[in-house]
């Protein structure tokens, strides 16, 4: 019996977030992609928390609006309640995060992913990798025996690796929500030189709407003014009618409850043997590792606009059945509650980073790219992320062209990649905004001055959307230098207008600049005295990176020095052929690590996990020599 054989320039593997971003990003650059997924419909799924975004993560999908990505714009299309995270400090650390309707969102995705030119999808799994004499990834083939011929292959595989869902002593061998479980690739994988290790993440109890008590709960409303998540849609594009979430807390008897099965939770008895996520642990690992809190947070939040169902936000776990029934029923408003779905965990193979190239290509198998959970990360902002640098790479690779490198210094993608490739991750990793150095620089508003020139260069961005922005960016530029040459006297009039705003009075000429530095004042308040001030194109977008300019021109500047001094260690490239054995002084440990790793300059060898200053001071004397 003959078996299907087809060709393609780009195979991808998986339709989860990163899939996604990886297969359109191939094939809007021009390339015969086909993209492979267990289930048509769960395209994008949101198989966890129904949301995009939060602290940092929305730093992540801004980014990947701004090279040209699609997570940004689906989540605009289909979010239920829109939100700004941390507006009560810096601008550093906003962070977007918008709930999702998650049935929407879904088949929104798929419907892009439909329409896109050069683009196939197909549903099936895919078993064994093909790799060509000279070791290079040349395909895949299908469980059902069709052979798949390409010049590059993205594993994009999420959670379906030999995945496991657990609650108690229930174990069934499945993806997640019951999907079919990717049962033969990774073996593919381990014999072609890709190590394998086991993680976990889990999923909290999902409970009916119509059986809460909504009065003993706190009600959580979205923003009155909504910030999209593209850089292409305005508040008056996406504005609509929001959804409500709730909020309230576990208390002393749910504890109890946890402790007195604790000995029931295959977390803790052994039968989970997959590492799970430090920053998103489950409710049965806060109570026995943080004891002395006595309530924790539980965000009750909506699916969609059309299912009753509602996640349980904080209250991820793995207890027996009846456990989590006791469990739900201990917290106010829950005392009556109807569980829809148990909350499980989910096992599943994924790899060591330290195995890829900061391009998100493997060492050891040319053509051969990987992003997303896979990758020993969580989340799906992060999961998009990888997904459009992996797929840009994969096309860039067939273009005969230079990979795309994000440094730490270009965006908080770049630090992800870099943190995931350089140090060995134990547990998956979680972005969060205290792993950017440089965050006063790389803010969530300004993710497409720093990152759509890029994006158009690769041919992600179109060259209307680029006209706009350089439009943009050009009102900024000048009305930052007019607002700094722009002379304020000590007249009546800004005299009596500093006075009226608590201001201290003038005693000698300053810029309009000046007075935007104080801290009651920001550059909408001082409109008032600005005469000279541009009557159109300042919409609220550019007045925001106007006033943040301003106000903090000189914490900027500190950092801008800082990345130069990264970039100068950076530029010290090491050659791949090194033989870190003719090092001298290097301890045996960073010997390892380096070889491991295969660091492409000073600046990663000093960032991994058990490389010393002295040791990278010794390898900087024997390049030198």
């Amino acid at each position: 019996m003959a078996n299907v054989e087809e060709t393609y320039d780009i195979v991808v593997v998986g339709a989860g977030h990163a899939g996604c971003e990886a297969a359109l990003a191939a094939a809007r650059m021009g390339f015969e992609t086909i993209c492979f997924t267990v289930s048509m419909d769960s395209v994008a799924l949101m198989p966890c928390n129904p949301n995009i975004g939060g602290s940092s993560k929305g730093h992540l999908v801004r980014e990947i609006d701004a090279l040209g990505g699609e997570m940004g714009k689906n989540i605009d299309k289909t979010f239920i309640q829109s939100k700004m995270l941390n507006v009560s400090k810096g601008p550093a650390v906003h962070s977007l995060r918008a709930q999702a309707d998650k049935v929407e969102y879904t088949k929104q995705m798929k419907l892009t992913m439909q329409h896109q030119p050069h683009l196939t999808m197909r549903q099936q799994e895919v078993s064994e990798l093909i790799v060509d004499e000279n070791g290079h990834a040349a395909g895949v083939v299908t469980f059902s025996g069709a052979i798949y011929h390409a010049r590059a292959v993205v594993l994009c595989t999420g959670v379906y690796l030999k995945a496991r869902c657990i609650y108690g002593d229930v174990v069934s061998y499945t993806g997640p929500n019951g999907l079919m479980a990717a049962n033969h690739l990774s073996d593919s994988m381990a014999e072609n030189g890709i190590s394998i290790r086991r993680f976990k993440t889990g999923t909290p109890p999902r409970i009916d709407r119509m059986s809460i008590d909504f009065s003993k709960t706190v009600e959580q409303k979205g923003d009155d003014r909504i910030q999209p998540f593209s850089f292409e849609n305005t508040e008056e594009d996406i504005t609509r009618d929001q959804i409500s979430c709730w909020l309230t807390y576990t208390n002393q008897e749910t504890h109890d409850i946890i402790k007195a099965n604790i000995d029931r939770s295959p977390l803790y008895s052994g039968a989970i043997n997959g590492v799970g996520p430090r920053y998103c642990p489950s409710i049965e690992d806060k109570i026995m590792k943080f004891p002395d809190k006595d309530r924790h947070q539980l965000f009750i939040e909506p699916e969609g606009e059309n299912t009753e169902e509602m996640y349980l936000d904080g209250m991820s776990s793995s207890m027996p059945e009846d456990v989590q029934f006791a469990m739900v029923h201990s917290v106010p408003g829950l005392e009556n509650a109807k569980i829809v779905r148990n909350g499980y965990a989910i096992e599943y193979d994924c790899i060591s980073a330290t195995d890829l190239k900061h391009s998100l290509e493997f060492k050891a198998v040319p053509g051969l790219f990987s992003a997303g959970q896979i990758n020993g990360s969580s989340g799906y902002e992060e999961a998009g992320a990888q997904g459009l640098m992996a797929g840009i790479n994969a096309a860039r690779l067939l273009q005969g062209k230079e990979a795309v490198v994000l440094k730490r210094s270009d965006g908080y993608i770049g630090v992800l990649i870099d943190d995931l490739v350089t140090k060995e991750t134990k547990e998956p990793y979680r972005m969060m905004t205290s792993r950017a150095e440089y965050r006063l620089l790389l803010r969530q508003d300004n993710a497409d001055l720093r990152l759509t020139e890029i994006g158009h260069n690769i041919g992600l961005i179109s060259d209307e959307r680029y006209k706009k922005f350089c439009e943009k960016r050009e009102i900024i530029d000048k009305e930052i230098v007019r607002l700094k040459n722009t002379k304020v006297g000590a007249s009546k009039e800004v005299q009596a207008f500093l006075l009226a705003n608590e201001s201290t009075p003038l005693r000698t000429g300053v810029t309009m600049a000046d007075i935007i530095k104080r801290p009651e004042f920001d550059y909408d308040k001082v409109s008032e005295i600005d005469h000279e001030r541009p009557v159109t194109g300042i919409t609220r977008e550019i007045a925001e990176q106007i006033n943040i300019s301003i106000k903090y021109e000189g914490y900027i500047a500190r950092e801008r020095d800082q990345v130069a001094h990264f970039l100068k260690m950076e530029g010290k490239k090491i050659p791949q052929d090194i033989d870190y054995s003719q090092v001298k002084n290097l301890r045996k440990e960073a010997r390892q690590k380096l070889e491991a790793v295969k660091p492409d300059s000073i600046g990663q060898a000093s960032r991994i996990s058990g490389v010393s200053p002295a040791d990278i001071t010794m390898l900087m004397i024997y390049l030198k020599a």
